[in-house]
């Protein structure tokens, strides 16, 4: 791809879309609010006749401009972009899409925006040449899968190191529906196998915070259409996965219903809406299509653990223990340990995961699950296992 400055045509191309859109969007929100301050008791009389006329004709007067303005930017650069020369990778360009993907994945895809990501997998190619074992590495919401390395430790080459695994890392776009990604994974994972240059001995996957979900709904649609991987998968690793959701999300869920019933502010509750497709899911951890297909679901649908696997799962506490109450309500500062753990009060929904097969590190965040040596010394010890 060509590069403007140092950033490829294509990148360029995708934030004026992206600008657009917003720009877009914030018009309506303003005129939104505008109609809402309008409707107070006593302008109830005067609101049709500001609001029509010249007060709507302005507001569609800034949409076309913002879309000519945005379409002619766009073309041009997409003859900039079309140039197909190669394009840089880098850590910090890497992170930033994986995080706008996070965030707006949904409407990058849905819009064809160039900064919208392609589900790929990425292996070190100068490293040793692939083995039959290979474990997959699979990175949580708006992360890369460059972000595995981090302190200078990285589970994949630990494990290659230790265990003659070949890692292969799992890139993605967070914002979709985890289960758009896990049939897009569930495919994937097929055509890895049917190409890998080594018989394949063994297949574990690692996943990290929503990289746990995208793994179990693969699962799920790998066993429906009887695919080979699935059949090779002998471990999964479950880091600081919310099998039962992130209560983040459901705050912000919540907040924007509060929001949304304020007269004055219900333009502003749209901005409680930007929240990905991905993200909404964490709300309950929605694995399937048919937890969002037919509308907002309260509670997904009940998924058990793939069958003849062993599933392990670690989560992370910022308090010194488990047993007091931050240790229960915050967990790592994104999950909390009973989801993390897969536990519920239902048990219908309780994963059951063996407690030989769990391990909580205290004084511990999010993202210390990536890094730390007491995880990859569990994790390592769980290798060793038969």
């Amino acid at each position: 791809m060509a590069k403007i400055g140092g950033v490829s045509g294509s990148d360029v191309q995708g934030a004026v879309r992206l600008v657009r859109d917003a720009a877009v969007g914030l018009t309506d929100l303003i005129e939104h609010t505008h109609g809402s301050i309008l409707k107070t008791p006593g302008l109830g009389l005067v609101a049709p006749r500001v609001t029509g006329g010249v007060t709507r004709f302005v507001y569609r007067s800034v949409r076309g401009v913002m879309h000519l303005v945005g379409h002619g930017l766009d073309l041009a650069l997409g003859e900039i972009a079309g140039r197909q020369l190669e394009k840089a990778t880098t850590l910090e360009r890497e992170a930033a899409l994986a995080a706008l993907n996070g965030v707006l994945g949904d409407h990058l895809a849905d819009t064809a925006n160039p900064l919208a990501l392609k589900m790929q997998f990425r292996r070190n190619e100068s490293g040793p040449k692939p083995g039959g074992r290979i474990v997959v590495l699979i990175h949580g919401l708006c992360m890369s899968d460059l972000q595995w390395t981090r302190s200078d430790h990285d589970h994949g080459a630990a494990l290659a190191r230790d265990f003659g695994f070949t890692p292969v890392y799992l890139s993605y776009n967070s914002g979709l529906h985890i289960s758009t990604n896990g049939r897009a994974l569930a495919e994937s994972l097929e055509a890895l196998i049917t190409e890998w240059s080594a018989p394949i001995e063994d297949l574990v996957i690692i996943g990290h915070s929503m990289g746990g979900l995208v793994a179990r709904s693969a699962c799920h649609y790998g066993e429906e259409a009887d695919h080979l991987w699935r059949r090779k998968l002998s471990k999964l690793v479950f880091l600081g996965t919310p099998h039962h959701g992130a209560p983040l999300e459901r705050i912000g869920d919540w907040v924007e219903g509060v929001v949304v019933k304020i007269p004055y502010a219900s333009g502003i509750a749209r901005l409680a809406k930007i929240r990905s497709a991905g993200v909404t899911d964490l709300r309950y951890g929605a694995l399937l299509d048919e937890d969002w297909s037919a509308g907002d679901a309260v509670r997904p649908r009940i998924v058990a653990l793939p069958q003849g696997v062993c599933c392990y799962a670690i989560a992370a506490s910022l308090a010194a223990g488990n047993a007091g109450l931050k240790g229960r309500l915050i967990g790592d500062g994104l999950v909390t340990v009973a989801s993390a753990m897969g536990d519920h009060r239902d048990p219908a929904r309780d994963l059951r995961i063996p407690a030989d097969r769990r391990w909580v590190g205290a004084e511990m965040g999010h993202f210390d699950l990536l890094s730390r040596p007491e995880i990859y010394e569990q994790i390592a010890r769980w290798f060793a296992e038969r």
